[in-house]
């Protein structure tokens, strides 16, 4: 769960730290500053407002384990963790190439009706999205145990390192690609993702609640394989698997319950568990490889042939504002 919790707070963090950045820059750009302090506001009251969702998520959710519902909660917990996963993954690989851009339309629309408390608003529905949706992945995690998920080292280390990165970008001490950074980080989202969907599927053939086409004679649910002996799933497995068979496993349960909380990992899936694991892996890469056909062949040859037109130069413009701050003012003044 340490390595979850930081993976989530670190991508959920440093998404509000570069959209928050990026509002700044712009302002500061603009010479209105003066606004500055209306976004800190609106931050402030997100973080107050995220803490009180996770407080009251709790709440419900200790009220569900006390009927003896839990399962049914950490079932739908998960397949909805799954899905805004990967809603943003496949989000933020669309909009790395002009997110930067997208950020300034926006806040110079605010500008432009002008009142402080419509950019307390924005930065406020900002930070609070990505507030709620950590809380909502840590239930994911946790197993409904939301408080153990942000206590632990992993989601502390997340916030320390997207500050950190978040700090390094802005100040132009490092080149710092976000196509990179948001391809880099959809790896490891997407493996979570794949992980939290294949459990919920294992907890629901458990409980009953769906079958299995694939059964032993005696109408168990089969196993497509079982390597329990080359890595167990839980310490406890590995002492059975000692006890029974007297040789100890290639790979103690020690690193197989953290491939099973980072990757869903199980030593004997069922047909369905092996299915949709893969399914799911083989969806999102079909997606997210699939390339959008040019427009117009014209406007490829104008932006192939570097001719220095306006046009050209303004989509050029998204791309290097995308990947690094700064590069868009030189290559506007360009």
């Amino acid at each position: 769960m340490n390595v979850q919790a930081f993976l989530i707070t670190f991508r959920e963090a440093m998404e509000a730290i570069l959209i928050v950045g990026v509002i700044l820059t712009y302002l500061k750009r603009i010479g209105e500053t003066r606004w500055n302090k209306w976004v800190w506001v609106g931050v402030a009251l997100a973080l107050a407002a995220s803490y009180g969702v996770a407080l009251l998520f709790q709440v419900a959710l200790d009220g569900y384990e006390s009927m003896s519902n839990q399962n049914y909660l950490r079932i739908g917990i998960m397949l909805a963790s799954a899905v805004l996963l990967t809603h943003m993954i496949l989000f933020m690989s669309k909009q790395s190439r002009n997110y930067q851009l997208s950020v300034q339309t926006k806040v110079a629309a605010i500008l432009t009706t002008g009142g402080v408390m419509n950019m307390i608003i924005h930065s406020f529905l900002i930070t609070l999205r990505e507030g709620v949706e950590t809380v909502f992945f840590f239930a994911a995690i946790g197993g409904g145990d939301i408080q153990s998920a942000m206590q632990n080292w992993g989601a502390l280390l997340g916030l320390v390192a997207a500050c950190v990165l978040g700090y390094a970008f802005f100040r132009g001490t490092k080149r710092i690609s976000l196509k990179h950074y948001f391809r880099a980080t959809s790896v490891f989202l997407m493996l979570i993702a794949g992980g939290l969907l294949v459990q919920a599927v294992g907890i629901m053939q458990d409980i009953g609640i769906i079958g299995s086409v694939y059964r032993t004679p005696g109408g168990q649910i089969a196993e497509v394989y079982n390597i329990e002996w080359l890595m167990p799933e839980h310490p406890n497995d590995e002492a059975h698997y000692i006890r029974d068979t007297g040789h100890h496993p290639l790979i103690n349960g020690q690193v197989g319950i953290f491939f099973k909380a980072f990757l869903g990992y199980t030593q004997n899936p069922s047909l369905e568990e092996f299915g949709v694991y893969w399914a799911y892996y083989f969806f999102v890469f079909f997606i997210l490889t699939r390339r959008p056909k040019p427009a117009a062949i014209p406007a490829a040859g104008a932006a192939k042939s570097g001719a220095g037109t306006e046009t050209a130069g303004n989509a050029a413009l998204p791309d290097k504002g995308a990947e690094t701050l700064g590069t868009a003012a030189r290559s506007q003044g360009a």
